[in-house]
Order: structure tokens, then sequence, then C-alpha cells
């Protein structure tokens, strides 16, 4: 099979999900014997734009017709059997589906997030869940500012979902959405029903890097408030004023908005550890010795990659419990949930995770075997060849 893959990678200065996901399945894919063709884009040219090419990207988030044209090229030279879209935020725009529509190639696409209904992407605003554009009039976004805190970024954004919500609608031959949450989230959009899938993101198999626990616990991702950093610290402080003498080391890896802020909070508690950015096989490593894995969320996260890495290599993923993870963990088997955005619950998880260390190592054990059960990356693998098979077999349009 020959597979076009479009994607418009995230900036390196934040870890994301989204690229990781792109590449393991990508090398997956070629493991088999299928050709994998890349499309992309990188948001890190933006820091490299000129003047006039920065100042013209808003409107190539609604349109981008040098993106177009070179789709098109590339899909006449190429002869992809089918297009899988992933990304297409801020430099490709909804032109590619155009481009494929003109090509008469099938599309399938995975969402990632829910910017075809939220501007954010994540349905999180003013520290909070929102569901507003769910229901409401997509313009409030623009009004709150919905993105990076703009009104003047966010409209781009917004008009780029609304004028082209057509063709996401009648321009995809199947939809991969990452949870059954992500699903319902969705439902507003109205997607034909026979066309999504959902089916989790491929987490490779990763032996244990050491049988041998430390009292550690981790965070591993992107320092932001929907993350619920915030609340990690504050969950922090609340446990250390309760367990002064306490053994739990926290160690936070990862990059983003609030790098400065948790930096600065980390060098005055000696029971942290702020490493910065951290890459995948050190990640795995600092799991694969911790105690468990924080997740604390604020915002419902449409899968969250760290909780089943974590089982992967036989850690508890202790997580807030909405979006995704309560469709990932079962609580007191495989991992811990707490009520999300509540300090104390937090502060309670930590405690429990110092106090109990041989029920923790008892989660792991059950974690692994979740993994195994339900996220074998082989049939996951097998799960998108079948929906790549379903795209092919009923297009939305005709060659």
């Amino acid at each position: 099979m020959r597979v076009m893959v479009v994607h418009n990678r995230r900036r390196s200065g934040a870890p994301s999900g989204e690229n990781r996901v792109v590449d393991r399945e990508r090398a997956a894919l070629t493991s088999l014997g299928h050709e994998v063709i890349p499309f992309e884009r990188n948001s890190d040219e933006i820091e490299r734009f000129s003047l006039p090419k920065k100042t013209a990207l808003p409107a190539k988030v609604v349109w981008n017709n040098e993106v177009y044209r070179d789709l098109r090229r590339t899909l006449r030279k190429e002869q992809p059997d089918l297009v899988h879209v992933h990304n297409t935020f801020p430099l490709l725009s909804p032109a590619v589906l155009y481009a494929c529509r003109s090509a008469a190639v099938p599309v399938v696409t995975t969402l990632h997030n829910k910017r075809l209904i939220c501007a954010g992407g994540n349905f999180f605003r003013a520290g909070v869940v929102c569901h507003d554009c769910i229901d409401g009039p997509a313009t409030q976004a623009v009004v709150h500012g919905c993105y990076n805190r703009s009104r003047v970024a966010t409209a781009p954004v917004m008009l780029a979902t609304s004028a082209h919500r057509r063709a996401w609608r009648t321009m995809v031959s199947a939809y991969i959405l990452l949870s059954e949450s992500q699903r319902h989230l969705l439902s507003a959009v109205g997607l034909e029903p026979d066309r999504v899938f959902v089916r989790h993101n491929l987490i490779p198999r990763r032996w244990p890097v050491s049988r041998a626990r430390d009292t550690s616990v981790v965070y591993v991702g992107r320092l932001d408030e929907p993350k619920g950093l915030p609340i990690l610290m504050a969950g922090w402080d609340s446990y250390l004023s309760q367990h002064p003498q306490t053994e739990l080391r926290l160690i936070i890896a990862g990059g983003g908005v609030l790098e400065a802020e948790v930096s600065a909070w980390a060098a005055t508690r000696r029971s942290v550890d702020m490493i910065g950015y951290a890459d995948e096989a050190q990640c795995t490593e600092l799991m694969a010795r911790a105690r468990a894995v924080l997740l604390p969320s604020a915002c419902e996260e449409t899968f969250g990659l760290a909780a089943v890495e974590a089982m992967a290599v036989g850690t508890p993923p202790v997580a807030a419990a909405h979006g995704a993870f309560v469709e990932l963990i079962t609580h007191g088997s495989d991992g811990m949930l707490f009520a999300p955005g509540d300090v104390p619950a937090l502060t309670a998880a930590i405690a429990d995770i110092g106090g109990h260390p041989e029920r923790y190592q008892a989660y792991g054990a059950t974690a692994r075997e979740t993994y195994c059960k339900r996220f074998d990356p082989d049939r996951n693998i097998e799960q998108l060849l079948d929906i790549y098979r379903y795209a092919m077999k009923n297009p939305v349009f005709k060659a």
C-alpha cells in the first residue's frame, strides 16, 4: 500500500504527542512493507519567516494556495492509494482536502484535538473546561480570544473552521477519533457516523528499563495550564506541608509556556527535580523507575499518551477523572483517578502513593497487563490498515 501522510509538525519547543504518533505510525507501516510518502510542513519554520510572510500567515490558516498546488503536484507524481491527514494547522490549511478531492484520492484523517469545534482545540478557557462552542455561535471564540488568548489570532482559526466545515464533513472517507469521549464531544460536527472509527494512539512495546523502582513520581509532558501544571504544583506543596519528611520526589520533564514559572518553583523545593525536555528514551526510563506517573490535566484529554506509555512499562498512571482517562484507566486496578482540578484530591492521591508503595507495585503489574490486552501495537496497526481498506473501498468521491 502507498500511503501519503500529510502533517503540520508541532513546534519543537514544546512536547508534541501528535508528532510522536505520526512518526510511530509511519515506522510501523514501513516495517510491514508499506510505502509511506511524507508531505509535511513544520511550525518551527514560522520563526524564520520574513515580516511580510508572517503578516500573511493568518490568511493562509484559512487557505494556503501554495500548499494546494504543491500537494496536487505531489499527488500526481506519487499516485498514492490514499492520503492520511493529521494536523493541518497552521501552515497546511484545509486546502489539503480540496487537493485530494481534485486528485480523487481517498482521505483518512486522524482528529488529534477538538479544533473542528473549539478554536483552542481543547475545550478549555479561563482555567476551566468550556463547552460553549458546542451549542453556541463560533464567533464567541473570537470574543474570548480562545486561541493564544488573542482575538486577532483566534479570528482566522475560527474562520478556517467555519468556512471549511462542509469540506471536513464531505471530503473525508474515514475519520479516526482517539476515544469515545472525543467522539461524544465532536458529535455536533455532524460527521457521518458510519465513517467514524475510534482507534487509540499507537504505543510501541516497551520493556521496563529497570525493575528497580525508586521513590519518584513523574510528570512528563507539556508545561501549560490545560495540562494541569498549576494544580500539580499546588497539590505537591499541599502534600509537602502534610508530609514534610516524605521520601517521595517529583520529577518534571517537558517544556512549554510555563517552563520558567515551573523551573522557578522547582528550584525552591528540594523534593522536586525539573529536568526540562527529555527525549523518548529518557521519558521511558523515568517512567519505568517511578512509583507512579501523574497526569493532572485540567482539560479533557482527547487521549493522553503518557497514561498508556506508563502502563507499557508497568507503572500506574494517576490521572484526573475526565476526558479519555476514565476510558483508559480502571480506578483501583491499573491506576488511580482523582477529581479534576481538585487540589485536595490530588494531595490525597500523592499521599496514597507515598504511604502504600506495595499497592502501586500491584497496580503497575496490572497496568502492564492492561497494556498488553487493550493496547497491543500489532492489533493497533492492523486496525489502522482496516480503516485504510475501508476508505479505499468506500471513497466519498470517485476517480
